[in-house]
């Protein structure tokens, strides 16, 4: 298929492995690998939300390739959350072949038990995890911003109707903007799209 290729082109491109889908792990709270396609992230970089003296914080990195692929595009760090070992050490090997893993690093952490750095101030997330643990994540988060003022974007590609439903609820977020992805595949899906929510206010 033309997409499959258009994944391996952009994988070789980046020196990295991350094709796939992995659910050897996934449970009812953590869900399958499953990497963000690349005409997606190639649509966020585009947006110009992210830039050179940005943090991007990952959840669910996988094997990395939102990391590597926007700190490439826009020049960002970027930190990825992990739960599962094995996924997690082949971010790591991808690390230390990519061409822009000087920019990267992961960590290998439960992501509600994981400190948010005061320095993170773009999210990125792609259903990595259930409705119960993104409220417990967004605690973290908002615990980091009170510590740290800053303003905040936060990313969700392909989002459920629960996100969106809480994340309209939580009163420190406000929607910001959407990303329309739906003409990038088949079918007109209405989940393909990645919205924006900020706090703390935007530049």
């Amino acid at each position: 298929m033309k997409a499959d290729k258009e994944e391996e082109k952009w994988d070789r491109l980046l020196r990295i492995r991350t094709t796939g889908r992995d659910d050897s792990h996934a449970d009812t709270f953590r869900y399958p690998y499953e990497p963000t396609p690349y005409t997606v992230l190639q649509r966020l970089a585009d947006a110009g939300y992210i830039r050179k003296g940005n943090m991007l914080l990952d959840y669910g990195c996988g094997k990395g390739r939102v990391d590597f692929f926007l700190s490439w595009q826009t020049r960002c760090r970027a930190v990825g959350v992990e739960y599962d070992r094995r996924i997690y050490e082949q971010a790591v090997s991808n690390r230390e072949k990519a061409v822009c893993g000087g920019r990267v690093s992961f960590a290998q952490a439960d992501a509600q038990a994981f400190s948010v750095p005061a320095e993170a101030d773009r999210i990125y997330f792609f259903n990595p995890f259930s409705l119960e643990l993104l409220q417990k994540v967004t605690a973290r988060i908002l615990e980091s911003f009170y510590t740290a003022r800053r303003n905040l974007l936060l990313f969700f590609y392909y989002p459920s109707d629960a996100y969106v439903s809480f994340l309209m609820a939580v009163s420190e977020f406000q929607f910001f903007d959407e990303i329309d992805c739906r003409d990038l595949f088949p079918g007109d899906d209405p989940r393909e799209r990645i919205l924006i929510f900020s706090c703390g206010g935007e530049e």
